[in-house]
């Protein structure tokens, strides 16, 4: 039998949605008459096209009454488009004027990570940077007690594009971004993890951040969804790991180190800092008890060859004055200079860590 005349069949089949034949469609492949079968390939050019069973199944019945002899030996192969990828679409973002976006974590609760947060940024801004705070402690949301912001309003501004930024309220010189600033201090905060991610996403993205050298973020306790969609919606440039020196924090310090490594993380741990290093009192202010253990972050910066970026004491001032909202480190105190060395310190490595990002990619690049 000759092609042509099963083509000629075939051009009475019509494809409903084209309103056009298959023949003339182009879909009719592959043509073949022997060992008493007839076989071609039906060609859609959509993915999963809804009526390609009827397509097919009306191509084998108007051949097998044009060529009854045939009837039962016509095989017909369909072939469909291969799906197309969703385009993911572009995301709007606020962050792209940060230069430095680094993630302040610690794997234990209760270690003071967020007291170091906020008197880190305010060493920083001392020092003449530009700093922003990200409160994705979304569960446990401090910083605008901390910094004496509590109640504050956050207004909204509409870009010449139509987007709504969130404008954060400012405290030392600080931009300050916080899920604490949109429900009330004494409400628990019940939320699913998708919930508190969109959240997070949704600050993260929509916060009029500006131009700054350093956003801190204070990431919450342990290692879960929220560090996740950290690392997944900012390009971190490194963290650092907050903790107290008794070996039961430094246990989890040694998982979260672990977790900024993983391969799917990948994120550079910058440093180490050993808050309440010591105990002293403000009418000995010579004296240092180590009621925590004796610089055991220091062994552990050692043993995982990583930089000991400060040690903090424990002094009542501290406390006293996270509580009155205003860090101790924005004062010359013995603890506002320990934070003033820490900032030093912690500036020097990313400085490193941003040099050898750079060497790195010309190296790529050549």
């Amino acid at each position: 039998m000759e092609k042509d005349k099963i083509l000629a069949i075939l051009a009475g089949v019509v494809h409903p949605g084209e309103k056009k034949d298959i023949v003339s469609l182009g879909m009719v492949e592959d043509v073949r008459a022997e060992d008493g079968k007839i076989r071609f390939t039906l060609n859609f050019p959509k993915a999963r096209d809804p009526l390609a069973g009827s397509v097919k199944k009306a191509a084998e019945e108007t051949l097998a009454a044009a060529f009854p002899e045939y009837r039962g030996n016509i095989a017909v192969l369909v072939k469909e488009a291969a799906p197309k990828k969703a385009e993911k679409p572009e995301r709007k973002t606020s962050t792209g004027g940060i230069r430095n976006l680094i993630a302040v974590s610690s794997a234990k609760g209760g270690v003071g990570k967020s007291t170091v947060t906020a008197n880190l940024a305010v060493a920083l801004t001392r020092q003449g940077y530009r700093v922003g705070i990200l409160d994705a402690d979304v569960y446990g949301p401090s910083m605008p007690k901390m910094f004496g912001i509590e109640g504050s309003l956050p207004t909204v501004e509409i870009t010449d594009d139509g987007r709504e930024l969130i404008v954060p309220p400012e405290s030392e010189g600080i931009k300050i971004m916080s899920i604490g600033f949109f429900i009330k201090p004494d409400d628990a905060l019940i939320w699913r993890g998708a919930m508190a991610t969109n959240a997070l996403r949704q600050l993260i993205h929509q916060t009029k951040w500006d131009d700054l050298d350093f956003l801190l973020i204070d990431m919450p306790p342990g290692t879960g969804d929220i560090h996740l969609t950290i690392v997944q919606e900012l390009a971190v440039t490194g963290a650092v790991i907050v903790s107290t020196p008794q070996q039961v924090a430094l246990a989890d310090v040694v998982r979260g180190i672990s977790m900024y490594r993983a391969e799917n993380i990948a994120v550079p741990v910058l440093g180490l800092i050993e808050n309440m290093a010591w105990f002293t009192p403000a009418e000995l202010p010579e004296n240092k008890y180590y009621i925590f253990g004796k610089e055991g972050m220091k062994a552990l910066a050692e043993k995982e060859k990583l930089p000991l970026l400060g040690q903090i004491p424990l002094v009542q001032s501290v406390c006293e004055s996270g509580d009155a909202g205003r860090p101790v480190a924005a004062d010359d105190t013995i603890t506002g200079l320990a934070f003033g060395k820490l900032a030093e310190e912690f500036v020097r490595q990313v400085e490193i860590r941003n040099a050898t990002r750079e060497a790195t990619r010309r190296v790529e690049v050549k």
